[in-house]
């Protein structure tokens, strides 16, 4: 982690070695995903085999607390870098200080991990040589481990991801490309909001212990699930409240054979989407224009209706004719006086950034109550001789490709709709589908033992019924 992530800061630009520099980019991406991958798991796995009983979810919510202190602290460092150098020069090299500065963080790391030992509860398995002589196999190649972590994946994290990426990340993505809030102002109203909620993760972990890890976390879910609809749409109409009503009072019609349209599905930005309707459509969608497709049999060339404006697709300069166009049409422009503007950290006390501060709390709290616990729950789920392996399979699938998949995913369906606040459905159907899978397919294991084992260092099959 600590190497890839230094390399970035040293990588040359596509200027100097060509293709070489994105593909180097993405390999060093990779090695850092692959390498919180094996971390992740280890150390859920090693504070709870540390915690006694009736305290693991208290103490395992120090390592969810994490990930939403990194992003804060990643926050201010970015924020202070571009302060303190300027746009252009952060645009040009300043960017590449936060990676080089990462290299203090290994230095740390790696003396904290001279200082380990292993836990209890392996000790002792290795000393009585229980340990798995193939921990891959028996854990995903025996379908009554193999289901656990299914259930787990299905039941448990699917819906937890796409809560924390939606809570952080697209709330993220939603306040910058989709409401057109500068980035000054987008960073600092995410930073306090993952201030004001982020004890949350503390407390829904210390709450697991006395009521169970599945009551808040599906109800979490279920609780964002029902929510997100009217919070994303009451932060628009707070955040931009002239482009709000834009989306509300303008009509936006594509006239266009909607056989040539694609779905707009790209996750590694490579895909290339040249029909005249996928250029359109993807034009309005980054302009944040609300529209609907009129399927017209035939017309391969796309026309935009905006009240009694019309723009032919074919015409030069597209993109800049239609955004003209839009504005003429009574869109505001990205700039517009409605738009929330933070002048610095603590201008918090006006009615915009207040109200749109308590919205992201909100939805940083949902994040808090999904993720909290979900530590304990998976070490609780597997037992001693594969719960390393086996609860990181569930964990990263489900946050990688069900929650990693989200901003392409949502971008894809508000392309394909017209409708900006479409691609919440994707979190929503999943986290539902999450609830009623947690609810009948996964035990409530906060009184679990986990020490205690058969002699082969198995749960039985009791224990996965009862959780206990």
């Amino acid at each position: 982690m600590g190497a890839s992530t230094f390399i970035v800061g040293i990588m040359p630009t596509s200027d100097q070695i060509g293709i070489l520099a994105p593909i180097g980019l993405i390999a060093l991406r990779m090695l850092q995903g692959l390498a919180l991958g094996g971390e992740y798991g280890g150390a859920a796995t090693y504070v709870a085999e540390h915690a006694p009983n009736g305290r693991r979810g208290f103490y395992t919510s120090f390592i969810q607390i994490t990930a939403t202190a990194g992003l804060f602290l990643s926050l201010i460092v970015i924020l202070g870098t571009r302060s303190i150098l300027g746009e252009d020069a952060f645009a040009d090299w300043g960017w590449r200080i936060p990676f080089l500065v990462s290299i203090l963080l290994l230095a740390i790391s790696v003396w904290i991990r001279m200082q380990m030992q292993e836990s209890p509860a392996f000790a002792k398995m290795k000393e009585e040589g229980k340990g798995s002589k193939a921990p891959l196999g028996e854990a995903f190649g025996q379908w009554k481990n193999a289901k656990i972590a299914l259930f787990a994946l299905l039941g448990l994290v699917m819906g937890q991801a796409v809560v924390w990426y939606t809570g952080q990340f697209y709330a993220l993505f939603f306040l910058g490309q989709v409401l057109k809030v500068d980035g000054f102002t987008t960073n600092m109203l995410i930073a306090w909001s993952l201030v004001l909620g982020s004890g949350g993760f503390v407390f829904f972990g210390w709450l697991s212990d006395k009521i169970g890890r599945k009551p808040i976390i599906l109800g979490g879910c279920l609780i964002a699930a029902l929510t997100y609809f009217p919070l994303f749409q009451l932060m628009s109409h707070e955040a931009n409240p002239a482009l709000s009503a834009a989306h509300s009072n303008i009509t936006t019609v594509v006239s266009v054979d909607s056989s040539t349209c694609s779905f707009q599905f790209n996750p590694t930005g490579t895909a290339r989407f040249t029909q005249s309707c996928d250029i359109t459509k993807a034009a309005l969608a980054r302009l944040s224009v609300n529209y609907r497709v009129q399927n017209v049999p035939g017309l391969d060339v796309a026309a935009v209706r905006i009240g009694d404006r019309s723009v032919s697709s074919d015409v030069p300069n597209f993109v800049a004719t239609l955004g003209a166009a839009i504005t003429a049409a009574g869109y505001p422009a990205a700039a517009n006086p409605t738009v929330v503007k933070m002048s610095g950290p603590f201008d918090v006390a006006r009615e915009q950034p207040a109200v749109l501060i308590a919205i992201l709390t909100l939805l940083v709290i949902y994040v808090t109550m999904v993720y909290g616990p979900i530590a304990a729950a998976l070490v609780e789920l597997f037992p001693t001789r594969i719960r390393y392996t086996s609860m990181s399979l569930p964990y990263h699938i489900g946050n990688g490709w069900f929650g990693g998949l989200m901003p392409a995913t949502a971008f894809a369906m508000i392309a394909q709709t017209g409708d900006v606040y479409y691609g919440l459905w994707y979190p929503i159907v999943i986290a539902l589908a999450t609830v009623v899978i947690g609810m009948f397919m996964v035990p409530e294991t906060y009184k679990r033992d986990i020490f205690a084992t058969n002699e082969d260092g198995s749960a039985s099959a009791a224990d996965w019924r009862t959780g206990t």
